[in-house]
């Protein structure tokens, strides 16, 4: 049985790599500092080592201490489950593979390509669908990123470029800076999209330098933030959006319809409300992607459309994201009716 006292502090002087590069990465100390016990770890370990721990100071911060079913913590918690074998779960289930035309150069949906500019998150989230992505040999490199950009400047109907990885907030202000640049010289691209989380699991991360990199873009840009639960919306995060959302950057968030954690209308319309407090309009939820290691998250068709029937009853339909879930090889997104 393990049982340790907390002794762990966030500094609100630390900058956001000091606090990233402090994050757990062990899970021991993570049930230290939220006062867990756990009889047995080895299960738990043997799933930490198929995909590592990874929690800032600033998320666990958020987690109920003593509470083993907080829906944080779930999200966060190497499980046994993890190591169950399911048919219909597969390293790549959204079909990255298959849309890679160049190293870290996704194109699935046309006029709009993704562009994965690095491996790095500050969260491992248990069910991410890039969980076992081969970044090292996938990534847009600097050595793979002129290659990438003489691709975009043949390819005339491409207007957006999303940034994703991993999670593109995790890249230096300079190299972020210095893509964003060589994005916006290429005449026909005019937006950009980000799809970060660390405004809400490392809100240090927006800083001054942060947004005058995003103010003195061309390009039209969008941040697409990804909250699952309305406790993740704590004070500081708010106070990051807020920073965001005065520099006029437009937001949307993305949540992942997981069991044990929101599988309910009352809590995903508490999001959405709160979302939409925050400026920050609700714009897809998502199915679980069958990834290896998630199926103890998934949810059936049938009642996730139970659980989006009751909040169109209640939300007014702007704050009603839409159900979507990815089909390999489909042009776009498929709805859920």
């Amino acid at each position: 049985m393990l049982r340790m006292d907390s002794v762990v502090k966030i500094s609100n002087s630390q900058t956001w790599q000091q606090e990233l590069s402090g994050a757990f990465t062990q899970l021991d100390k993570l049930l230290a500092y939220l006062n867990l016990d756990i009889n047995d770890l080895e299960e738990h370990e043997r799933a930490n080592k198929l995909f590592p721990l990874l929690v800032t100071r600033s998320f666990a911060s958020k987690i109920n201490k003593n509470d083993p079913l907080d829906p944080l913590l779930k999200q966060v918690l190497p499980l046994p489950a993890e190591l169950d074998k399911n048919t219909l779960f597969t390293q790549d289930p959204v079909g990255d593979d298959k849309a890679t035309i160049l190293p870290g150069l996704i194109h699935k949906y046309y006029g709009r390509v993704l562009l994965i500019v690095t491996g790095a998150c500050a969260i491992h989230c248990r069910y991410c669908f890039r969980r076992a992505f081969p970044y090292t040999n996938n990534s847009s490199t600097p050595a793979h990123f002129e290659k990438v950009l003489t691709y975009l400047k043949n390819h005339e109907e491409i207007e957006e470029v999303i940034l994703s990885g991993g999670d593109p907030l995790t890249l230096s202000d300079q190299r972020l800076a210095n893509v964003i640049e060589a994005l916006q010289s290429i005449k026909h691209i005019k937006r950009l999209r980000i799809h970060t989380r660390l405004p809400v699991v490392l809100p240090n991360r927006v800083t001054n330098r942060l947004i005058d990199i995003i103010k003195n873009t061309s390009l039209k840009t969008i941040f697409v933030l990804h909250v699952n639960h309305p406790q993740e919306l704590s004070d500081d995060v708010e106070r990051a959006i807020n920073t965001l959302k005065k520099a006029k950057i437009s937001l949307l968030n993305q949540t992942v319809l997981l069991k044990g954690v929101n599988d309910n209308p009352k809590t995903l319309i508490d999001l959405s409300y709160k979302l939409f407090d925050n400026d920050i309009q609700p714009y897809y939820l998502h199915l679980l992607d069958k990834v290896d290691g998630a199926a103890h998250f998934d949810i059936a068709q049938k009642d996730a459309l139970v659980i989006y029937k009751k909040i169109q009853q209640i939300l007014p339909g702007y704050l009603v994201p839409k159900l979507v879930t990815e089909v390999q090889g489909e042009a776009n997104k498929t709805l859920i009716t």
